[in-house]
């Protein structure tokens, strides 16, 4: 833009007396005259864990002895949930036998399932059997759901702990597994019956298909994850 132009922008400006507000209104108009739109801001990638390092993230956590966050810190990357989510589950929301997990009310007021390994069935089984006086899944000391806060502070413990070359948070390990399951050749609309994402474009695919056609997928990517 030449010096020339924002001069004569600014004494028009000037001449004509406008408030801020005023000739940013002003700019808004001509812009819309003109056919003129804002360049849209570009998406930054998502930083990945590398997988040797997710591993030893996960190594530090059972190193630390405190079951029922190795339990919890899992489940959190193998569903995919939601750091919300995950705090809202109730024990009667667990179905072992079909290896699924109710989700009430998750992201948009949507009810969903998520799946958890097979190979991880009999670690809930034991966690809901010592702990069947709870109402959710997970309890602090005090017997409340832990809040959203409290995971995001046990994760970014951890993360310290493991000296990891990321800034590990709860909704990275969503991410990270969402990005694991679509590199195991789940399809987009599979992915999104997992992750509650919905949008208009997929849900033609996504009307005609239920969790069970997911489920045998899931199971065999799951068993590729090493944690």
């Amino acid at each position: 833009m030449s010096q020339t132009f924002i001069r004569a922008v600014v004494n028009a400006a000037r001449k004509e007396r406008l408030t801020y507000h005023q000739f940013i209104s002003y700019c808004q108009r001509a812009r819309h005259k003109l056919g003129l739109t804002k360049p849209r801001a570009s998406k930054k990638l998502k930083q990945l864990i590398p997988a040797d390092a997710l591993r030893h993230f996960y190594d530090v956590i059972d190193h630390a002895q405190n079951i029922q966050h190795q339990i919890m810190l899992r489940l959190l990357f193998y569903t995919a949930l939601r750091v919300d989510e995950l705090c809202s589950i109730r024990l009667d929301q667990v179905a072992l036998e079909e290896c699924k997990i109710f989700v009430e009310l998750g992201k948009g007021q949507k009810d969903r399932y998520v799946l958890f390994p097979e190979s991880f069935r009999l670690v809930m089984q034991s966690h809901i059997k010592a702990n069947k006086d709870n109402r959710y899944l997970f309890e602090s000391n005090r017997k409340s759901r832990y809040s959203t806060r409290q995971v995001e502070r046990i994760v970014k413990q951890y993360a310290r702990d493991a000296n990891m070359p990321v800034n590990v948070h709860p909704h990275l390990l969503r991410h990270q597994c969402l990005t694991f399951l679509t590199s195991s050749g789940l399809t987009d609309a599979k992915i999104q019956l997992i992750s509650g994402h919905s949008t208009k474009k997929s849900l033609e695919v996504y009307q005609h298909m239920g969790l069970n056609a997911v489920a045998d997928d899931y199971q065999q990517a799951m068993k590729k994850v090493g944690v």
